[in-house]
């Protein structure tokens, strides 16, 4: 692991007083505040799933399909063994084993995401608009904005998968690093394992 921070070019290390990788420690302070922002995100959602808005009110609990988005959380967990097998090919060298799994992991997130994309829709058919109340809204805003991370986290993977096929290999001195996309990713799995026990499973 330690090589993969270095990177297999000539690159420069980027290193801090405190020893850690300047890059490693930028992502993992990004990280942090977007853990305060879901956390900001997760509590409104709590603040509100249980008022009473009025008769006939429509909450998002009484649409929930927990087998289908158990189902789509599992693809997304698996997503994060693909990852690490991603890292750890590239760490043994292996630069077509690498590709595969960052393809791979690609391919889960975007399932995801489609299923994420397909509840909504049948949400939004049921009467679950984004403004219907604030129950709803904070719903929306909670869950879409962990499906946009994972969009830019797809993305991501993809720009290293392509990279590397064009040049034959990933190096830090190509620029992203595996390790750093890797982070990034498994924070949103573990982000959404909290969203999907509190807002789907504890009613």
């Amino acid at each position: 692991m330690a090589d993969l921070s270095h990177g297999t070019g000539d690159a420069p290390a980027h290193h801090q007083l405190t020893g850690i990788d300047s890059r490693k420690l930028g992502m993992w302070v990004f990280l942090s505040s977007e853990f305060l922002f879901f956390g900001a995100l997760i509590n409104n959602y709590l603040l509100f799933k249980g008022r009473d808005f009025g008769p006939g009110a429509l909450y998002p609990v009484e649409l929930y399909d927990i087998p289908f988005t158990s189902i789509s959380s599992f693809v997304l967990l698996m997503s994060s063994l693909t990852m690490v097998l991603a890292h750890s090919a590239l760490a043994r060298g292996d630069q077509d084993q690498t590709k595969t799994w960052l393809f791979a992991t690609a391919l889960l997130g975007t399932v995801f995401v489609s299923g994420q994309f397909f509840e909504f829709g049948e949400f939004i058919l049921h009467g679950l608009k984004l403004n219907i109340n604030p129950a709803a809204s904070a719903f929306y805003m909670l869950t879409g904005f962990h499906g946009l991370h994972v969009v830019l986290g797809v993305l991501m993977l993809l720009v290293l998968a392509f990279k590397s096929m064009r040049t034959g290999g990933l190096s830090e001195a190509e620029g992203l690093n595996v390790e750093l996309v890797g982070l990034y990713w498994h924070f949103v799995d573990i982000i959404w394992i909290v969203i999907f026990v509190l807002v789907y499973l504890i009613q």
